[in-house]
C-alpha cells in the first residue's frame, strides 16, 4: 500500500503498479473518515495507516456499491463494529446484491462488480446534500444508478469516486480508454455520468481525489476538457 497525503485528504493506494485501486481518509478534529475500503485483503493496511496518523476511524463513508469499493467492509466492521456505515439510499440496494432499476431509471443493466457475499449493512441511508462532518454529499450518478462523491468544505477536495479516473490522464468515467478500461467498462449509464462530471466541475474543486488513479490539484481546466471529450464522443455514437 501507498499513502500520499494532500491537506486533510490521504489517499491509500492498493496496486499502484498493476490495477491502483484507492480509498481515502479525510482528517477531522476528532477522527478520521473513511472513504471506501477498496479490497478484501486491504483491511489491515487500512487500521494500520489510521494508527500511523493516531486517529480512530469514526465513519465509514462509501461512494457507491462496487466490489474495489465496498471489498474490506465486513473485514473492517469485525474489528470497528460500532463505526456507522453511510451510502446512498439508492446504492444500498445494490450493496445487498439488487440489480433491478427503478421505472423512471435508464433500463440499461447495472455493470461492474456487484457484491454477493457483504454481510454489512449501512446504517445511514445518504441524500443528496446530506452532512457527515465535514463533507457534503453530492449525488453522481451514472457509474451507478446512486453513486455519490463528497465534498470538503473547508478545502473544496472532492473525492470523487468513480465520476472520473486519472490512471490513464484525467477522464469521465464513461470514456473508454483501453490502457485500463475497467471503470468505463462498468459504467451503468454514459449520459447520466456525463452530466454527473459536469455537476462536480461546477463545485470548482480544489483537489480531485478518484477511486483508480492519483489526485489531482487544481483539476478545472482538465476536468473542462475531460468533459468535452466525453461529450463530444457520446454525440458520435449517437
Amino acid at each position: 500500500m501507498r499513502m500520499m497525503r494532500e491537506g486533510s485528504v490521504y489517499q491509500l493506494s492498493f496496486m499502484p503498479r498493476f490495477f491502483p485501486v484507492n480509498c481515502y481518509f479525510v482528517e477531522e478534529e476528532d477522527g478520521l473518515t473513511l472513504i471506501d475500503t477498496a479490497l478484501p485483503f486491504s483491511s489491515q493496511s487500512i487500521l494500520k495507516a489510521a494508527k500511523s496518523i493516531g486517529k480512530p476511524i469514526t465513519n465509514i463513508v462509501l461512494t457507491h456499491a462496487h466490489d474495489d469499493h465496498v471489498g474490506a467492509l465486513d473485514r473492517l466492521k469485525d474489528v470497528l463494529p460500532h463505526v456507522p456505515v453511510y451510502i446512498s439510499k439508492r446504492d444500498a440496494r445494490l450493496m445487498a446484491g439488487d440489480v433491478t432499476l427503478d421505472r423512471e431509471e435508464p433500463q440499461t443493466p447495472i455493470r461492474g462488480g456487484v457484491p454477493k457475499k457483504i454481510k454489512t449493512r449501512a446504517d445511514v441511508h445518504l441524500e443528496d446534500g446530506d452532512k457527515i462532518g465535514s463533507l457534503v454529499a453530492i449525488s453522481t450518478p451514472g457509474h451507478t444508478p446512486g453513486q455519490m462523491a463528497f465534498l470538503d468544505t473547508r478545502s473544496q477536495a472532492v473525492i470523487a469516486g468513480d465520476a472520473f479516473q486519472t490512471l490513464t490522464g484525467l477522464t469521465v468515467v464513461s470514456d473508454l480508454k483501453l490502457r485500463f478500461p475497467f471503470p468505463a467498462l462498468a459504467t451503468w449509464n454514459k449520459t447520466l455520468a456525463l452530466t454527473s462530471a459536469e455537476k462536480l466541475l461546477n463545485v470548482k474543486p480544489s483537489l480531485l481525489a478518484v477511486g483508480h488513479g492519483n489526485m489531482l490539484k487544481n483539476p478545472e481546466a482538465r476536468m473542462a476538457r475531460a468533459i468535452d471529450e466525453a461529450k463530444r464522443k457520446i454525440e458520435r455514437d449517437n
